[in-house]
């Protein structure tokens, strides 16, 4: 029965890292899709989000399932209690995702941003899609020390909002008031995408030492 359980544990832990692996392709073809306007690559955003709420519905009964037949204790407990968490923030990343090709297809043909704007929404896109690589082998390794890491990495994302958001209330800066909202949205999405990431790895520390870390 026990073999039983940790079988449908693993499968569980399976579900929720392929979900979060959707989740850093999705950011990172998203961030693709923005800086060159291209929107076949914008609706393929589309896709991996629907492919990551697809997977959501399963997790959930199969970790409800797990709760309700198997009457888990101590760490098995956390582990299933933590899972039915983890769906909730992997889906979150995912529309945070949508958003950013939304944002795109909605100016296209156009760039939603250029210059200095674009570079730094390019560089936010590719380290959110390290920090969703760091997330998945930490859902996969249960790596407190790893866990620990995406907070770190995360600092470098929040500066890079900061740079942005401090870029677009220069007054020296030319763009558009739509530009300077969808700019402060993009920055957003992004570092909102980060910040799930990190909850993850909370989650993770949460689950191997019993420990609830501050945020």
């Amino acid at each position: 029965m026990r073999m039983k359980f940790h079988e449908q544990l693993d499968a569980l832990t399976d579900r929720l890292a392929l979900m979060c692996r959707l989740a850093g392709e999705a950011i990172e073809t998203a961030t693709d899709a923005l800086v060159n306007a291209d929107l076949p690559m914008a609706e393929r955003v589309f896709d991996l989000n629907e492919r990551i709420e697809e997977l959501r519905g399963p997790c959930e009964e199969q970790a409800m399932a797990l709760l309700a037949l198997q009457a888990p204790v101590a760490r098995d407990l956390r582990q299933v209690v933590t899972g039915v968490h983890l769906v909730t923030d992997l889906s979150r990343m995912g529309g945070l995702v949508q958003h950013v090709a939304e944002s795109m297809r909605r100016r296209h043909p156009e760039h939603v941003a250029s210059g200095e704007a674009e570079e730094l929404l390019s560089r936010m896109g590719r380290v959110a899609a390290e920090l969703a690589g760091l997330a998945e082998r930490v859902l996969r390794t249960h790596d407190p020390e790893l866990a620990a890491e995406i907070g770190r990495r995360d600092d470098e994302l929040d500066d890079l909002h900061r740079r942005l958001l401090t870029l677009i209330q220069d007054p020296s800066w030319i763009g558009s008031i739509p530009a300077a909202v969808d700019i402060t949205l993009l920055g957003r999405f992004y570092e909102r995408f980060g910040d799930h990431t990190v909850v993850v790895g909370r989650r993770v520390i949460f689950l191997v030492t019993g420990e609830q870390l501050n945020p």
